[in-house]
């Protein structure tokens, strides 16, 4: 198999780069072992306020240093094929790219390299939801009945879509045990259907009793997006976040994307082909790359898209049945140590595509990595976490 490595901002020994990128502005030189490659410069700079204090340099320096250690010795050796975006204080400290989309053909990856974040996904529809609240066209206290005449569960709210205390059980399992045809394309809609027509057969729980991770809950928030906004679900993303935010490749799968999309390996290089399931979106199916998902991660500083109420409400935990530092919030997950020590997160894998999107607020920090060969050491990226300063770590969902 033929890769590439790009690097960008690590060509040299990292103090060296300090020196210049740390205390002027995140410079952006990329290189490739195979195919000299031009590169523009990095989305989110270093202003000359955001490292001035030589502790922030010092932390600058390690963070980088874990991630180069683990891209160097734990991702190149196993096969990784995708991106890896390390940002501290909102400039980027680490950035680099391995591989080609096709694997053994066509472009190399890059910044504009879209791949499928899986879960990830999550982090906007349920952010989408909150936008709604906020403009006050639904409560998040509703009964999903509201905004879903069809759906048949009417003490089911629209926070228990968002924090997975609907009871509903996970469509990827049960769209094909009542029956579906797999050779025909599930819609959103399909899902709602099913859950009306065949409710009896199906192992749904009672809301709010426990915590239970389910695609269908946010399948069914795509659906009340588009009932609410009157717009299709890929449309309202794109008009409300992408677009605004500057976030050019990134999109939500349709049938439209299907020649054009970066596909997906499995661990021994084939390429995933489509299935049933693959035309829901909402659970999964928003394709983006490190630097837009660094867009996205800086928007939920500003306090322009969101009111700090609504944000409080979406990093808190709502379920509290197990102790421990772990939760989930409204379309995120969480680890809480404690005196505003979280970790804000989500991983996602689908096919060959494994995720990481982990938010540091405390440092503005972010580490992202995508993948579309399938690679669990992807997830092992939580090794640098305890470089940032305050924050421990007991990451261990796939997804």
């Amino acid at each position: 198999m033929l890769t590439v490595d790009g690097v960008i901002g690590m060509q040299y020994p990292y103090s060296i780069i300090l020196a210049f990128s740390l205390l002027f502005a995140c410079k952006s030189d990329r290189t490739a072992d195979m195919e000299p490659l031009t590169e523009t410069p990095p989305v989110v700079s270093c202003s000359d306020r955001s490292l001035t204090a030589d502790r922030d340099r010092r932390s600058a320096r390690k963070i980088a240093g874990a991630a180069a250690h683990y891209y160097d010795h734990v991702l190149s050796s196993s096969g990784f094929n995708g991106g890896m975006l390390v940002s501290f204080k909102g400039c980027i400290i680490y950035e680099k790219y391995r591989g080609r989309e096709h694997l053994t053909g066509g472009p190399l990856m890059d910044s504009t390299s879209a791949l499928h974040l899986a879960s990830v996904s999550k982090t906007f529809t349920g952010m989408a939801i909150v936008k709604l609240s906020d403009e006050g066209k639904l409560n998040l206290d509703d009964a999903v009945t509201r905004y879903l005449p069809e759906f048949p569960l009417t003490e089911v709210t629209v926070r228990h879509l968002l924090n997975h205390r609907s009871g509903l059980p996970n469509y990827v399992h049960f769209m094909e045990s009542i029956g579906w045809d797999r050779r025909v394309f599930v819609r959103n809609v399909d899902i709602l259907n099913t859950i009306r027509d065949h409710r009896r057969k199906l192992d749904i729980g009672r809301p709010d009793r426990r915590f239970n991770y389910s695609n269908t809950n946010y399948a069914l928030l795509a659906l009340i997006v588009e009932r609410v906004s009157g717009m299709s679900f890929p449309a309202f993303m794109r008009e409300v976040f992408f677009q605004p935010l500057g976030m050019k490749d990134t999109y939500v799968y349709t049938s439209v994307h299907q020649a054009t999309a970066v596909p997906s390996f499995n661990v021994y290089g084939r390429m995933e082909p489509m299935m049933f399931l693959d035309q829901v979106y909402g659970d999964k199916n928003i394709y983006s790359t490190p630097r837009d998902l660094l867009k996205w991660d800086q928007a939920l500083y500003d306090g322009k898209l969101f009111s700090a109420k609504s944000l409080e409400q979406a990093y808190s935990g709502y379920s509290f049945e197990r102790r421990g530092t772990r939760n989930y919030g409204l379309g995120w997950r969480l680890i809480d140590h404690g005196g505003g020590r979280k970790i804000i997160y989500h991983n996602g894998w689908w096919h060959g595509n494994n995720t990481v999107f982990s938010r540091f607020p405390l440092d503005s920090a972010t580490v992202i990595v995508l993948g579309n060969r399938y690679n669990r050491r992807i997830y092992d990226v939580k090794r640098i976490y305890t470089e940032f300063p305050g924050y421990g770590y007991a990451m261990e969902d796939p997804e």
